[in-house]
Parts: structure tokens; sequence; C-alpha cells
């Protein structure tokens, strides 16, 4: 009996994940195995291929084996644990205790020693991505700390209890920031999202949105509550 992932609601892109694996035939299988499911796939032979592919197009997940030709996945890890918090599944052949522990201590969220069952990897990979866009009964999140609301089932968004008018494009980054709190967005995909792949490089439009977005929510790039910006990198909303 095949497992399916539950049905997003409208507007709610499927999950990216970014398989970093050298083994062609590992990525392969994790590739028909993940879309099968419904998630788009990446895939990377190395580890800084995979890093320039998760800055370049940003992924809900990673699945990252330990065992990779340019260097280690623990160093891959490390150096994406410096500016996202993606969630990470550690593949390794390696089953020591030792190995496990410190992939975990590292930042890993999860470890599957080869060989594994599809099953099993699948059921990790919805646990980590429940969270992701959706609540776990399938509902959009929501986002109120006593002096901002977002409500994105409603399109609402107040401050202090006065509707907050956004634009289209306002409200599209909001929503974009929120579904993925905590989590660094990358200027790319922001811009794919919301402008469309032509404009993918046009980070003055970026600019110029999160400026009108941060006046509008009260907010200031030099003291902020809601809109964190990583240099060279892309946003975060408040996680």
């Amino acid at each position: 009996m095949t497992t399916t992932i539950p049905e997003l609601p409208q507007g709610v892109p499927p999950a990216r994940v970014l398989v970093i694996d050298d083994e062609a035939q590992i990525r392969r299988f994790l590739d028909i195995s993940l879309r099968a499911q419904g998630y788009r796939v990446y895939q990377a032979a190395t580890g800084q291929a995979g890093l320039e592919l998760l800055v370049g197009e940003g992924a809900d997940l990673v699945i990252l084996d330990i065992g990779l030709p340019d260097m280690e996945g623990h160093e891959v890890l490390a150096e994406l644990r410096q500016w996202s918090q993606v969630p990470v599944i550690m593949l390794t052949v390696r089953a020591s205790e030792t190995e496990k522990v410190r992939a975990l201590d590292n930042g890993a969220n999860d470890y599957v020693t080869k060989p594994f069952g599809t099953q099993e990897l699948m059921a990790r990979v919805r646990a980590l991505l429940r969270s992701r866009t959706v609540s776990a009964d399938g509902v959009l999140p929501q986002f109120d700390d006593g002096h901002l609301h977002i409500d994105l089932v409603r399109r609402e968004v107040q401050l202090d209890g006065a509707a907050v008018a956004l634009t289209r494009k306002e409200y599209a980054l909001l929503s974009l920031l929120l579904r993925n709190a905590g989590r660094v967005v990358t200027q790319p995909q922001i811009l794919q999202e919301i402008w469309g792949p032509t404009h993918q490089h046009d980070t003055h439009y970026l600019r110029i949105l999160v400026g009108k977005l941060r006046h509008k929510l009260g907010d200031s790039a030099l003291d902020s509550r809601y809109l964190f910006t990583e240099p060279g990198v892309g946003l975060r909303f408040k996680g």
C-alpha cells in the first residue's frame, strides 16, 4: 500500500527536497520515490554543488550523504547551518552511535543508515515537513504576538488591532516568509515565486518591496522584530 502526502491547501506549493549524494543509483531511487509522493526534487553529486543549489533554489528539506567526494557531509552540514535551519536527514553506511551523535550534535534533524526502506525514509521526510507550510491538521500557519496578527486562511493582517492594507506582492512576500518561519528563504526563490523566473536577478525589486512591507508592519532593518535579512542570502521571518 502506498502512502501519499496530505493534499496541500490551494496556494501552498509542493515541498522541495534537495538530495546530496554521490551515488547516482541512490539519487535516482530517491528522485523516483520522492516525486511519487508529490515532492519537487533537486539533486547534487557533491557537497559544493549541493550548497550552491540550496542557495540558488532553496529547499524545504535536505537529504545529505555523509560520504561525499569533495567534502564530508558533516562539513556541508556545518556550512549550511551558518545561514539556514532547513531540516536535514543524514544518510550513511556508518552505523556507529558516535557517528549518529556527531551528526545530530552538528545540527542534523534525523539520521538514516544505508540500506534503508523506502517507507521508513518517506515517513521521516513527512514528519520533518509536516510543520513546513501547514500544521498536522492541514491548517495554514497563523502568527500573533499580541502586536502583529497574521491569518493566512482569512488573508488578514492586523497591527495593534487595526487592519493593515497590503498590496498583492506585499502579501505574497509575507505569506511566503511566514510559511517558512524560522528558515531563510533565498533571494532567487523569492524573486521567482513573486515576480517569475525572468526576474531572479532583480534584487532591487525585492529591496523596495521589503522596505514597504517593513514600514507597514512597524518593523525596522536596524532593529528587526519580524523580517530578518541574511546578507547576500535571503530573508527570514521570526521563527
